[in-house]
């Protein structure tokens, strides 16, 4: 009885929903199919960052690069929060009576300063990235104590202490000198 009660509501709101969609023009028809699933879509991806979902939709690349990511205006996130905001704003024009071009033009500015507004907010986040790698090149032309004696004419490995990015470090050293570095 229950299963039969909620396939008859189901079936009276899917034709409820079908005449208000066949109600609607064809330009404001176009809206909607644009508005629902990326609505869907943007709302997923919004809970998904606020909640800390690691969901890699823009083909992200992992691992240590030293070359930073820039500004990325055409990513998966951007373009459904272009297509969110345009049709949205879209509807909203149309129910206010607007003209068609005006729908057009006044959608896709507002689109595309959401997916600037977007693009600048995932820059600047990467740049609150902290990389705590030391990095080789920093230690050149440091000052650093030798910790284990190192031989002369690359005869061996030596130890030096050396601060690079802010802490001390203990790494392995040779010399090109004709003095052993004590």
């Amino acid at each position: 009885m229950f299963f039969k009660l909620y396939l008859v509501n189901y079936l009276l709101i899917e034709k409820d929903m079908i005449e208000w969609f066949n109600s609607k023009e064809l330009f404001e028809q176009i809206y909607w199919v644009f508005a629902i699933p990326s609505s869907l879509i943007f709302i997923f991806i919004l809970i998904s960052t606020f909640t800390g979902g690691d969901v890699e939709l823009d083909g992200e690349v992992d691992g240590d690069m030293d070359g930073e990511i820039g500004f990325q205006f055409f990513t998966f996130k951007n373009l459904i929060g272009f297509f969110t905001i345009f049709s949205w704003v879209g509807i909203g024009c149309i129910r206010s009576d607007y003209s068609m071009g005006a729908v057009l033009i006044i959608s896709i500015i507002c689109g595309l300063l959401m997916m600037t507004a977007m693009a600048t907010l995932f820059y600047f986040m990467t740049k609150l990235v902290e990389d705590g790698t030391m990095k080789m090149k920093n230690a050149i032309g440091r000052t650093g104590a030798v910790y284990l004696p190192i031989k002369a004419k690359n005869g061996g490995f030596g130890k030096v202490q050396i601060n690079i990015q802010g802490a001390t470090h203990e790494i392995q050293s040779m010399t090109n000198d004709d003095n052993d570095l004590v």
